[in-house]
């Protein structure tokens, strides 16, 4: 883990390049526990013994905060990026219940809209994954309690498609069709390409054959019909469903506000973000399907040695 990190993008402090939030306190909570800071329990076996306490550390480091003035915030916005994402949407009301009555406190889940979705050889992958994950580190009694008591199984309220509608919340939700880590992880895992038939696509989408494109539109399709509901009900939330070939947009410079940023009907995600949280206008993008939009900053990932 790196010592200093960056603040850019949305945590910018360079009005030019962050016009809406430059100004702000910002404060970065590090990643630390696997589970989007909703574990609490002990594993012990005969050899190890492991700590999950993702739970206690957000509410000591939010404990920490409300002295130093979080608690007297007249506007806050609680946001992170992929795992941090879904940290959001599980954190979201417990945050503003925890700031002041007349705050304006809003949140913003940036590339962590992980859906429950077959991979290409048509196993639940993912799903598998999350129940081992919440039973494993003890996070169903911190899910949504709603949300547990009205799925058949209450681990599945981990993923966000299932618990966004009880989150009361103001919320915006910033997400590629094509997620580079759903994509890779998710959708076309290695478990399920075991002779590498997706290898060039994943490096490259002009790589990939026509029936890939269509499993890819279709997984766009799935996200937008998982987000159908908010979209179209909420009258407080935000959207901007992009189809850029990327993972995490908010805190790159590039992707978040500049001349050559990633667009929806001209607006770029700064943009969009600060229309929502101010309420100056309704801000809810939903980008037309790959290859489309010119606007996008396709950052797949070099892969990993071993």
């Amino acid at each position: 883990m790196v010592k200093l990190e960056v603040f850019s993008g949305i945590l910018s402090n360079n009005a030019t390049l962050n016009p809406d939030f430059y100004n702000w306190n910002r404060v970065k909570l590090r990643y630390c526990d696997g589970a989007s800071f909703t574990g609490d329990a002990v594993f012990s076996n005969k050899t190890t013994t492991l700590h999950f306490k993702g739970q206690k550390i957000w509410e000591a480091i939010i404990d920490d905060l409300l002295p130093q003035g979080l608690g007297k915030a007249r506007k806050a916005l609680l946001s992170g990026c992929s795992a941090g994402g879904l940290a959001t949407f599980h954190h979201c009301d417990d945050f503003a219940k925890r700031l002041p009555t007349d705050a304006s406190v809003k949140c913003l889940s940036d590339a962590g809209f992980f859906l429950d979705e077959r991979d290409i050889s048509l196993n639940h992958t993912m799903r598998f994954l999350v129940k081992s994950l919440v039973r494993l580190q003890g996070i169903e009694q911190n899910l949504n309690r709603n949300c547990t008591r009205e799925q058949y199984f209450p681990a599945l309220c981990f993923f966000p498609q299932y618990a966004l509608k009880y989150i009361s919340t103001p919320y915006f939700i910033l997400n590629s069709a094509y997620d580079v880590f759903q994509f890779h992880h998710i959708l076309a895992p290695p478990s399920a390409d075991l002779h590498g038939h997706w290898n060039k696509c994943r490096l490259n989408p002009a790589a990939c054959t026509a029936d890939q494109i269509a499993i890819l539109q279709g997984f766009r399709l799935d996200m937008l019909g998982a987000l159908k509901p908010f979209y179209m009900n909420s009258r407080r939330g935000g959207v901007f469903i992009n189809s850029c070939f990327a993972h995490c947009q908010s805190e790159q410079q590039d992707t978040w506000f500049r001349d050559d940023s990633p667009r929806i009907n001209n607006k770029t995600i700064a943009e969009a973000v600060g229309d929502w949280y101010f309420s100056r206008n309704i801000s809810k993008e939903i980008d037309c399907p790959y290859p489309c939009d010119g606007t996008c900053h396709n950052t797949i990932p070099e892969p990993k040695l071993r």
